[in-house]
């Protein structure tokens, strides 16, 4: 089979992101990528526009400025360009990319300019990036320009070089899902002309230019960034296509080092050394520790390993812990999916008789390394200094009791078997023994059965018997392959069964981040997001778990059901790993007089809380549990930022919601105390200065509408008292037998004026009872039910207002001949502040509906609107008889 045969894992994870990819979006993004303005960016741009546009591509240009170069301008003129929008701010017009334009053009390909550029106040989206984004989910292929000083993470170390502060910023995410990146790079002695020569800014500008961001330094910085931000993503897609393609082989486009890492000192003089290499040639390193079977750490060597990690990965080295029982081929097949082309390793000094019967790990991977260089440092085994507690060494014999209690079952099986089989075949019930025990998971009893079940066969099966005299040489021979064949079952099973626990390991390691991450992602709420993680780390662990989270300067509990008060030394203790990020506590080096293990919920940004641990047991932490508990708390940490970034966002969405409210409110009370009051002293002013001259008539017409408008502005202040009262809980029903037929008549009496010349049709069962209501307040559901009737519904028509007895309630309805409701506002009519689509000119502020609803379920009623299937709108209700 070829040995370039593609891994399936790394086969299954690229279709796996580019189904991702596929479902994000669907248009193409190329970026041309400058260390500056001036290098030639959108030139490029437009001239690869122009050639798909020769080759029938439909191109058009969104936006691009010239800022005055003629060249620019010669290019656009073979462009259909579409027209700016133009935007009134503060008295001026201000032009910008028209995003619903291009959108309804729909081109194949759009080339936009300025990629970080800030879009004008009032547009679609804030930022240019959003648009692009925007059209790269619709399908639209985008071209864009941008400068090396724009990326989001690159922007604090620009602000250095320049000593001024970047304000546009695209997200690195952009830079990501490009589909391309190109660098357009001119050298900046080539810049600096074109600048002097006008060919990058106005001369003006370009002396402003000169003096602050042009200049040989600056340039010579940016250029670097701009080179290193396209080599990155060159070597994210060659890394891609090697594992897509199953090669094996280095490619060595960019450096990479491997650093081997043990339990001994020795590996921090490695570790330093990779830094120093790594930082020289400016490339990535990581640090790898094998956790294999075939060699037995004790637990002290797991953690001196593991803090070997955390020393590299303090000095800026990614780490990783694999698995597996062959070391040698473990760490060249990292290596080789990584492309690493350097690998450094510490080789032992020994003596030339040690290294005829043991391998070296050194010379091990130099054998295999093939194109990939080794850097070997040498000396003595440098171990860490073991802790002075005392430790009791606990020895088991119960599985040296089941080896012997195997080996006479053997041995009487045998017995029972041998007057019928031959003696050679005997030897295979003995093999079978060997292979229980080894399973048992012990090398001494393994190796101690096999020899016994050895010496039990050659005593009793082998003549002469019940001695260990051998007659026959064949016989001797038989044992000796006997007991080399039980060495090498015992061997190969207790291998197999260390492969199968290393491999259930890292299984069970998998799981329980999968399971806690499932369960967080669907999980919002401090509460919640806190009370998963203590339980679930609690339960996998068997330990107290307690999150603290800082509140007043004090790291304390935020939990219902778990309250604890630490004491000055474990507040400290906390206190200590919350500001510094590391562990520390029961088991580790650091404040180790603690009765708890503290581990920090470290974010992307920072640490947000400790996670406190006491195993019920009293026992210390393992390597394994370590490494899974810090990728739980990495979990829980993650969970809390994402729930504190999406609360952010709902208290900044409530706030302008509710300052979109309040502004509507406050122009709707303006107008609606503002119009009745206008109208009031326009009449009085007229019944004032024309008192001698008007004649009954019409100075009883002008009272009466200084009535009616005083009354409707009456009615405005009842409306918003109405519903603070119902609101705040202070209104109580004051409930009386009450003949509805009166009361109709009464509200009918009461809006005498505002139905003028309509004709209202009341039609009230005659059985319906008195019933037990509030009638001052149902009074106000009919008066605002009427009065939106006559709000939708044309003049001269009818009004209809009918009641019947519904098993136990009263059903009322009043019902309009005007255009009926919008049915998508069916369930927002009757709520506060709604005012229809179809009102625009009528007073109101959008409370009578919701004033009807609270009185209705005051009552323990229903209420609800339809449309009529003859036309116009009927406003439905209940109350109970």
């Amino acid at each position: 089979m070829s040995e370039n045969r593609p891994d399936p894992e790394h086969f299954l994870k690229r279709a796996e992101q580019e189904e991702a990819e596929k479902n994000r979006r669907s248009g193409k993004l190329k970026i041309y990528l400058g260390a500056g303005p001036g290098v030639g960016k959108t030139h490029e741009m437009l001239h690869d526009g122009l050639q798909e546009n020769t080759k029938g591509n439909d191109v058009v240009v969104g936006v691009v400025e010239s800022h005055g170069r003629k060249e620019i301008d010669k290019i656009l003129h073979y462009f259909e360009i579409i027209p700016k929008k133009t935007i009134q701010y503060h008295g001026k017009e201000l032009l910008d990319f028209d995003l619903d334009a291009a959108l309804k053009r729909k081109p194949a390909l759009i080339l936009i300019d300025e990629m970080a550029h800030t879009n004008a106040p009032g547009m679609t989206h804030k930022k240019r990036w959003q648009d692009i984004k925007e059209l790269l989910d619709r399908g639209i292929n985008v071209y864009t320009t941008l400068n090396v000083q724009h990326i989001e993470s690159l922007s604090d170390d620009v602000s250095q070089i320049i000593h001024a502060q970047i304000r546009e910023t695209v997200p690195d995410s952009m830079i990501e899902i490009a589909d391309t990146l190109e660098l357009v790079d001119i050298p900046p002695e080539e810049l600096l002309k074109r600048l002097e020569e006008g060919k990058v800014y106005f001369p003006e500008q370009a002396d402003l230019a000169a003096r602050n961001f042009f200049k040989i330094g600056n340039l010579i910085a940016l250029r670097e960034l701009a080179l290193r931000t396209v080599a990155e993503q060159v070597g994210t897609q060659v890394l891609l296509y090697r594992q897509g393609q199953g090669i094996k082989h280095i490619w060595a486009t960019q450096e990479k080092i491997l650093v081997c890492v043990g339990p001994g000192l020795e590996s921090e003089k490695l570790i330093r050394a990779a830094k120093r290499t790594a930082s020289n040639l400016k490339c990535e390193w990581v640090a790898v520790f094998v956790d294999t079977p075939k060699i037995k750490f004790t637990e002290s060597q797991k953690n001196n390993a593991i803090k070997n990690l955390h020393f590299a990965e303090k000095l800026g080295a990614m780490t990783r812990i694999l698995t597996g029982f062959d070391i040698v081929k473990e760490i060249m097949t990292f290596a080789r999916e990584e492309n690493v082309t350097q690998i450094m390793v510490w080789k032992h000094i020994r003596s030339r008789l040690r290294n005829l019967f043991f391998r070296d790990l050194a010379d091990e991977i130099v054998r295999h390394s093939g194109e990939i260089d080794i850097y070997i440092m040498t000396g003595e085994s440098i171990v860490f200094p073991e802790n002075k507690e005392p430790t009791i060494q606990k020895y088991s014999f119960k599985n040296y009791f089941i080896s012997i209690l195997v080996l006479t079952l053997a041995t009487g099986l045998n017995f029972l078997l041998f007057p019928f089989l031959s003696a050679s075949t005997l030897i295979t019930v003995y093999l079978l023994g060997v292979t229980i025990v080894a399973l048992l998971g012990e090398d001494g009893p393994a190796f101690f059965n096999s020899v016994l079940s050895v010496l039990a066969y050659g005593f009793f099966f082998v003549r002469p018997y019940y001695s260990f005299a051998i007659s026959d040489f064949q016989y001797f021979f038989t044992l000796i392959v006997m007991l080399l064949i039980s060495f090498v079952i015992s061997h190969l099973t207790l291998r197999v069964r260390k492969q199968a626990e290393s491999a259930r390991f890292a299984e069970r390691q998998t799981d329980a981040l999968h399971t806690l991450s499932r369960q967080l992602a669907s999980t919002r709420g401090i509460d919640k997001i806190l009370e998963i993680g203590e339980q679930y780390v609690g339960k996998l662990f068997d330990s107290e778990v307690i999150i603290l989270l800082p509140k007043n300067d004090q790291l304390v509990s935020h939990s219902k059901s778990k309250k604890i008060v630490l004491n000055n030394k474990e507040q400290e203790v906390a206190k200590w790993v919350y500001e510094l990020g590391n562990m520390a506590g029961k088991g580790t080096d650091t404040l180790s007089f603690s009765e708890a293990l503290y581990v920090p919920l470290i974010a992307s940004q920072n640490t947000l809380g400790v996670m406190r641990m006491i195993q019920k047991k009293q026992q210390l932490f393992t390597p394994g549990q370590i490494y899974i508990l810090e990728a739980c708390a990495n979990q829980i940490a993650l969970a809390l930022e994402v729930d504190k970034i999406q609360e952010k966002n709902r208290k900044k969405e409530l706030k302008l919601e509710t300052n979109r409210v309040r502004s509507e409110l406050l122009q709707n009370v303006s107008h609606d105390l503002h119009a009745p009051l206008a109208a009031v002293l326009g009449e009085a002013s007229t019944l004032i200065e024309m008192n001698k001259e008007l004649k009954h008539k019409e100075i009883k017409k002008i009272g009466e509408d200084i009535f009616y408008e005083v009354e409707q502005h009456s009615r405005l202040i009842n409306n918003l008292l109405q519903m603070t009262y119902i609101e705040s809980g202070s209104v109580k029903l004051d409930k009386r037998l009450t003949s509805l037929h009166e009361l109709i008549n009464l509200v009918i009496h009461t809006s005498i004026k505002k139905i003028d010349n309509r004709e209202i049709h009341v039609d009230i069962d005659q059985l319906i009872p008195k019933i037990a209501i509030d009638s001052t307040l149902v009074q106000e559901i009919f008066i605002n039910l009427i009065d939106n009737a006559i709000k939708f519904s044309p003049d001269n028509t009818q009004i209809n207002i009918v009641a019947k007895k519904d098993n136990n309630n009263i059903l009322i309805s009043i019902e309009d001949e005007g255009s009926g409701i919008v049915p998508d506002e069916v369930n927002q009519l009757f709520e506060k502040y709604y005012r229809g689509r179809k009102i625009t000119s009528e007073r109101g502020l959008g409370l009578g509906l919701a004033i009807c609803r609270a009185i209705v379920n005051a009552h323990g009623g229903k209420i609800w609107a339809e449309n009529r299937p003859q036309g116009g709108a009927s406003f439905k209700f209940t109350l109970p008889i």
